[in-house]
């Protein structure tokens, strides 16, 4: 379930609706200390999903590799974006 301000974000931003599936499915979730999670892809998750669609079909999805979500620890989408910074992990 995504908020309305995820939706439009995910609009604005130019993440498709498949991509947010792809983090549900395989991202890695990262607790931000706010009480939110954040899924990310990762080395790891990548390759689980290379496993699991083939490596051709995930390497047309490589653009769309720095996406992230958030959402609440109930499963609400807060927001989508891209990571233009590392994500520093404690």
């Amino acid at each position: 379930m995504n908020t309305r301000h995820a939706e439009v974000r995910a609009q604005q931003r130019g993440i498709p609706p498949m991509v947010d599936q792809l983090l549900d499915l395989y991202g890695q979730e990262e607790h931000d200390g706010r009480g939110a999670v954040v899924l990310y892809l990762n080395r790891d998750s990548i390759r689980s999903m290379e496993r699991d669609l083939g490596r051709r079909p995930v390497a047309r999805l490589a653009e769309w590799f720095d996406a992230y979500k958030v959402r609440t620890t109930d499963g609400r989408t807060i927001t989508v974006g891209h990571r233009t910074r590392r994500l520093w992990r404690k």
